[in-house]
């Protein structure tokens, strides 16, 4: 059976900021439309604002992404994690796991 994966962005601005969606795909979309379209017009130039509107538009989302972090300078994090079950970590045997840890060995 095939476990459930999320992406995860963490932007980091002041204060940093997280975006979580379920494949790669929905988290650009998500990027791009809280970050990248809330681009004030007025704080870019007027290519650098038509090159962030055409990759928008033609739905370049990883474009439009990175033209935005190298216009902003903020840098964002992304990863791709597997979705954590009861099945990974059973609490009937957590006790047993922690005995074996390094955290438990004498140094």
């Amino acid at each position: 059976m095939s476990r459930p994966t999320v992406a995860i962005a963490v932007v980091r601005d002041s204060p940093p900021s997280v975006v979580v969606a379920d494949d790669i795909g929905v988290l650009q979309r998500a990027l791009a439309v809280r970050l990248v379209a809330r681009t004030e017009p007025g704080q870019i130039s007027d290519v650098d604002r038509e090159a962030l509107r055409n990759a928008l538009s033609e739905e370049r989302w990883s474009d439009a992404l990175t033209a935005w972090i190298k216009h902003t300078g903020i840098a964002i994090d992304v990863y791709t994690e597997r979705v954590l079950t009861d099945d990974d970590l059973p609490a009937d045997l957590l006790g047993v796991q922690l005995q074996f840890s390094p955290l438990f060995r004498d140094a």
